[in-house]
């Protein structure tokens, strides 16, 4: 599988392109639809992801829905392989990609390159993400994270600082 990425709107979220040969899976279309829509060209959409219900990172999805008729988060779709792992915290809806064959994560607004997303805005929770931080700890440490916003990581060098959350 292949990543780009594309940063989209005033909080330039990062807007994700997941392409399996021809088939591609967008993660978190935040704003300006027509950049999106002229990135996915002639690439076959099967699905949309969110990582979570803010503005920022679903703000073209309902115009790509308009557009293409896609299902949002499905449980599985043809030429990938991932799983879907809740994990609450920033927010209550806030869920992990993982895509173990290629070793990679899009957390969304949950982990950062040195930093954890904000529970301090509504339907976010400090307890939470100290459990979402304990339960992420089981998965390998060279697995990439490409996260809402800034630079990739890897999960190794982020559980180093777990503790100070």
């Amino acid at each position: 599988m292949k990543t780009e990425v594309l940063q989209v709107g005033g909080l330039r979220t990062n807007c994700y392109f997941l392409i399996a040969g021809n088939d591609l899976i967008v993660v978190d279309p935040g704003d300006e639809y027509e950049r999106i829509k002229t990135n996915i060209g002639q690439y076959n959409l099967k699905a949309i992801f969110l990582t979570h219900s803010h503005f920022d990172h679903n703000g073209a999805l309902e115009k790509l829905l308009n557009s293409y008729q896609v299902p949002v988060n499905p449980k599985a779709v043809h030429n990938f392989d991932y799983q879907i792992i809740p994990t609450p915290g920033h927010t209550e809806d806030s869920i992990t990609f993982y895509f173990p064959d290629d070793k990679v994560m899009f957390t969304g607004d949950f982990l950062f390159y040195q930093n954890i997303g904000r529970t301090d805005l509504l339907g976010g929770s400090n307890q939470d993400m100290r459990k979402s931080l304990e339960m992420i700890k089981k998965y390998p440490n060279d697995i990439k994270l490409y996260p809402g916003h800034g630079r990739e990581t890897i999960l190794g060098n982020e559980k180093l600082r777990f503790d100070r959350y």
